[in-house]
């Protein structure tokens, strides 16, 4: 099971879209196996994917009890080949209990309970909250890739060399296999403010990006109130086309 954090310490940047939409195209179009890890207490995607409870075990449960099988957390959706393991915002609570217990490992907590599901699974993403707290550590210790979802505006590479800085200190102290697999530029329109965004970031040695950007589309809005993914919703918008390419990209370069 390879394990993908979509992360970015700045909201608004299609983080949440990024991670549900690349579920879908790996489990309906590359018919593999995805559970998705809602890791950010507002639970987007556990109610994207209609499993948004305060009633049933969440990854609240994961972090903080001792002893817990996994699959009591993790709930089917209405898509053959995607799992979610929800969030909400017990969260914040377990955030807070997970510092406070030094009984035990504090960040290799998600590590620990996905090791026993790596065989039920081909792909993991976790769609993290923008900000580097114990639940966003944990992601990145169990991750194999980090994905940063950039969206082109003038705060748009704020807190990216922090963000660079946490994944390096995590490759160096807890994770070596971790690698940033690189930026997916989201929201993009032909203006000249974008353009000369992409062009800066591309410039920059220490940040890979990706080819493919994801382009913005009114489409991909409607399909958040409709709760489904862009290539269901609009399977001819740009963003539907550009999040197929976006995934036949990645996996190309994940056989180099």
């Amino acid at each position: 099971m390879k394990i993908i954090s979509i992360i970015n310490l700045k909201g608004g940047v299609a983080k949440t879209l990024t991670a549900d939409n690349m579920a879908h195209v790996l489990a309906v179009f590359h018919s593999k196996r995805v559970l998705i890890v809602d890791n950010d207490k507002q639970g987007n995607t556990s109610k994207m994917f209609g499993v948004h409870s305060y009633d049933d075990k969440s990854i609240s449960d994961v972090l903080t009890a001792r002893r817990l099988d996994i699959h009591e957390a993790i709930k089917k959706t209405r898509f053959e080949g995607i799992d979610v393991l929800p969030a909400n915002m017990t969260l914040i609570r377990a955030n807070l209990e997970v510092m406070m217990d030094s009984t035990r490992p504090q960040q290799t907590r998600l590590r620990a309970a996905l090791d026993p599901i790596a065989g039920e699974y081909d792909y993991c993403l976790i769609d993290n909250a923008p900000d580097i707290n114990i639940s966003t550590i944990n992601a990145l210790v169990a991750s194999d890739d980090v994905i940063i979802p950039i969206k082109i505006d003038k705060y748009a590479f704020d807190g990216l060399a922090e963000l660079k800085e946490q994944i390096e200190d995590t490759r160096d102290d807890l994770n070596p296999r971790l690698r940033l697999a690189g930026c997916l530029i989201t929201c993009f329109q032909r203006t000249d403010a974008d353009k000369q965004g992409e062009e800066w970031l591309r410039s920059q040695p220490e940040y890979p990006v990706f080819d493919t950007h994801i382009r913005y589309s009114e489409k991909v809005t409607e399909s958040t109130f409709a709760e489904s993914p862009i290539a269901e919703y609009s399977r001819r918008s740009g963003a539907a086309m550009d999040y197929k390419a976006f995934e036949r990209e990645y996996l190309e370069r994940g056989k180099k």
